[in-house]
């Protein structure tokens, strides 16, 4: 097999995570770059995210991945200006905050429980009695029994987001090639390839990995090359039909969460299922999740169900993110297993990694996340 062409930087995945690294190598003056994506750009995961930039909502202890989490989300603000500015897509950030309900004794203990360690790492945290939730939030379930409000978490519009960075790379010359599955990877002294699925070889100078639940499948990209398994998760997700906007805040609980878009759109949301490659949609779970967003609001018991989809989930058997060079590689990167995270740390993952392959620079965060050892501590 010969090589069909050659790239400065050659990315596997055309998710959010390997188009936010695209773009982050563009900005950094890579003007030879393609992408290689299995089906079509960005219609995997992160389609089928609800665009929540939750750090504070979804964590449980303030260790390194949550450090890393808050410090994606506070660069949001200038992603999406800078976004707009280079596509002129807005990708509709929005700072209304989230609100964690709790419904039982035992959520107001792990509610206590969080607003201590949060006020204690320095973090915004609001904790609310029932009556002043529902005064937030006068959609939200009356038998909720106090709330956390977190008014740093935001939420993007993650379809909207996708587009400005496809149409990023459509404006910069970006090559993204689909219908282009990579079965394996390789590196020799003086370059990387990839072998895709009709035995074209493609070669580059340096190669990224960012081929989401699929990961595992590539020769060279798996657990024997040092990269943790990653195995897709099913998330199943609805959208409720909504005539005006009820709710201003994404609301969330331990069991689920709603979130609302523009022109009443709520989206509702989520299973958490190994079932493989399964992508279907099941009667069972989008029950599920209608029963959970009636939990948290029951007006929406009246609603229509406007749309029903899911999604694989990334999961890295790590339980982190793998981001960095490949051990024992010099050319061969990796960003893969963000797991519910691909959108909230496209930004930061995309500037790290790309600094690391623009100049060698080791983020502190590259050093944690490409070893197994990932809950050691930041220095």
């Amino acid at each position: 097999m010969s090589g069909e062409h050659r790239s400065d930087v050659l990315i596997v995945g055309g998710g959010v995570i390997g188009l936010s690294v695209a773009r982050a190598l563009w900005n950094k003056g890579v003007r030879d770059i393609t992408v290689l994506e299995r089906s079509l750009p960005g219609r995997e995961a992160s389609f089928a995210a609800a665009g929540m930039l939750a750090p504070q909502a979804e964590a449980d202890a303030p260790d390194d991945f949550f450090r890393f989490c808050i410090e994606s989300n506070r660069r949001y603000s200038t992603f999406a200006a800078e976004l707009l500015d280079e596509t002129g897509i807005d990708i509709e950030l929005d700072d209304e905050g989230t609100l964690y309900l709790a419904f039982t004794d035992q959520d107001l203990v792990e509610l206590g429980r969080r607003f201590e360690w949060q006020t204690a790492a320095g973090m915004r945290v609001e904790r609310l009695s029932a009556s002043e939730t529902h005064r937030l939030e006068p959609f939200a379930s009356p038998d909720s029994l106090g709330s956390l409000f977190f008014p740093d978490d935001r939420q993007v519009e993650n379809r909207a987001l996708l587009r400005a960075l496809i149409e990023f790379a459509r404006l910069n010359g970006i090559k993204i090639e689909t219908g282009c599955e990579v079965v394996k990877i390789d590196e020799t002294a003086s370059e990387t390839s990839a072998i895709t699925a009709d035995e074209k070889n493609i070669q580059a100078s340096k190669l990224v990995v960012a081929a989401g639940s699929w990961t595992s499948l590539i020769e060279g990209a798996g657990p024997g090359a040092g990269i943790p398994e990653i195995r897709p998760v099913r998330g199943q997700m609805i959208a409720f039909d909504g005539v005006k906007r009820f709710f201003r805040k994404v609301i969330y609980s331990h069991r689920g969460y709603i979130v609302p878009r523009k022109m009443g759109r709520i989206l509702a949301g989520s299973t958490t299922e190994d079932a493989g490659f399964d992508d279907r949609i099941t009667d069972e779970g989008i029950g599920r999740i209608r029963r959970i967003a009636i939990e948290i609001s029951p007006s929406l018991e009246n609603l229509r169900i406007a749309d029903k989809w899911s999604g694989l989930r990334p999961y890295c058997s790590s339980d982190r993110p793998y981001i960095g060079v490949l051990p024992g590689r010099q050319r061969t990167f990796a960003a893969v297993g963000h797991y519910r995270n691909g959108i909230l740390l496209a930004p930061i993952t995309g500037e790290i990694l790309a600094e690391k392959i623009v100049s060698g620079t080791e983020n502190k965060y590259l050093r944690l996340f490409s070893r197994n050892s990932v809950r050691a501590s930041v220095v």
